[in-house]
């Protein structure tokens, strides 16, 4: 449609727009031509339908809030309605009126998705409440605090829900925290207590380990020196920055004392070194007598080769501590062996043994008689039940009686 169909200018330049409700003055333009007036205020609708063909394109889009559209509909819809301008103002209104339906679809829409994000967010939040009372009730001193620190921040970028349901759940929240916070720094102030204590605990076994240091009671001190050991570690850790200090101390006098007694049991080791070489050629002495023992001949007088060279071991003296062992286990090997031997030939020929095993045979032989006896009468007497008993108990005295001989015949 032409200009001429929403306007006309009068001869004195008044410009006139046509509306549904009749015509009304736009404005004047009295120093050019009619079509040039037209054009001018013609210009003017074609600015306020590209302002509103923007809002429809935002408003469609959801650019904007529904209440910022709402406000923005009204503030065109206001300058449309007495706007100076010329063209079908009417259709600009109705495409302005046709947003609202849109934005209130579109508010309802927001409400829809608030209140689906209020609940997620009411949900969050009582799973980091929950999480944070688990917290308070914890011992995890070293990642307690840094994960209280970051459900702080998981809340804080969450949405608010309903003020109410929001403050019962934040109390609850801070309550948690500080419930953690006041255990935690209770916690580490009876733990510096407890180091401090052990600081004092330390510092009194120092002194004493450095009265020790000088000692050359070598059994008496190393077993004292094993005693503030074991003090040392029932104390505990003292102050990080003094532990490590206090135990080079400690350690210190412990290796004075240490390094002098390996120094002196060295010194003995060398002197008994001699000592050693003579115990070599006694036990090979001594091992000569194995042979003898396994052949059980004059036991008696192998007792009496080992007893002399028992004596010259004695009278040889210390070995090197680190010989004492194989020596000693090897000259007692020899010592069981003639032991065992002795034990051995005892047991063949106890005359009270041998006693107790002739009177077994004895008595079995004439249990096994009187069984014999009983059977022949059964057999006799056809009685099969009681026959078969009988064998079967003959049987077994007749076992053991082969027992009885075979034991007799070792004491004999």
């Amino acid at each position: 449609m032409t200009s001429e169909q929403w306007g006309r200018v009068e001869d004195d330049g008044t410009v006139y727009v046509k509306t549904a409700d009749g015509e009304r003055s736009v404005g004047q333009y009295p120093e050019g031509t009619p079509e040039e007036a037209l054009a001018f205020f013609t210009n003017r609708f074609d600015q306020l339908a590209f302002e509103v063909e923007q809002l429809e394109r935002r408003v469609h889009a959801g650019k904007t809030s529904p209440d910022e559209a709402t406000a923005a509909v009204k503030t065109v819809s206001e300058k449309v309605t007495g706007a100076n301008a010329v063209g079908d103002l009417g259709s600009l209104v109705a495409r302005l009126d046709a947003l609202a339906p849109v934005i209130a679809t579109q508010r309802e829409a927001r409400k829809v998705e608030r209140a689906a994000k209020a609940a997620e967010a009411k949900v969050a939040k009582e799973a980091l409440v929950g999480e944070a009372e688990k917290l308070a009730q914890s011992n995890d001193w070293r990642n307690g605090a840094n994960r209280l620190r970051e459900l702080l921040d998981q809340w804080k970028a969450l949405p608010r829900i309903d003020r109410a349901s929001d403050d019962a759940l934040w109390r609850r929240f801070s309550t948690a925290r500080t419930a953690y916070t006041r255990r935690r720094k209770a916690h580490f102030a009876e733990l510096n207590a407890r180091r401090d204590d052990a600081k004092v605990i330390k510092e009194r076994i120092i002194v004493e380990a450095e009265q020790l240091s000088g000692s050359t009671e070598w059994g008496p001190t190393a077993g004292r020196y094993r005693d503030l050991m074991r003090d040392w570690k029932a104390a505990g850790p003292a102050p990080k920055d003094v532990d490590d200090k206090l135990w080079k101390q400690f350690r210190a006098a412990q290796d004075v004392f240490f390094g002098a007694r390996d120094a002196a049991n060295a010194a003995m080791d060398a002197e008994f070194a001699e000592n050693a070489v003579v115990k070599e050629g006694l036990l090979v002495e001594a091992q000569e007598l194995l042979p003898l023992v396994e052949k059980g001949d004059d036991l008696d007088g192998i007792k009496r080769s080992f007893r002399a060279i028992a004596e010259r071991w004695d009278e040889a003296g210390k070995v090197p501590r680190d010989r004492i062992k194989e020596l000693e286990g090897a000259m007692r090997k020899v010592e069981q062996a003639i032991k065992a031997a002795e034990d051995d030939q005892w047991r063949k020929s106890d005359p009270e043994k041998s006693a107790r095993a002739d009177d077994m045979i004895a008595k079995l032989e004439e249990a096994i008689a009187q069984v014999e006896k009983d059977l022949d009468k059964a057999r006799a007497a056809g009685d099969d039940r009681k026959v078969k008993s009988l064998e079967e108990n003959l049987d077994s005295r007749r076992q053991f009686l082969d027992m009885a001989k075979r034991a007799s015949d070792d004491f004999s």
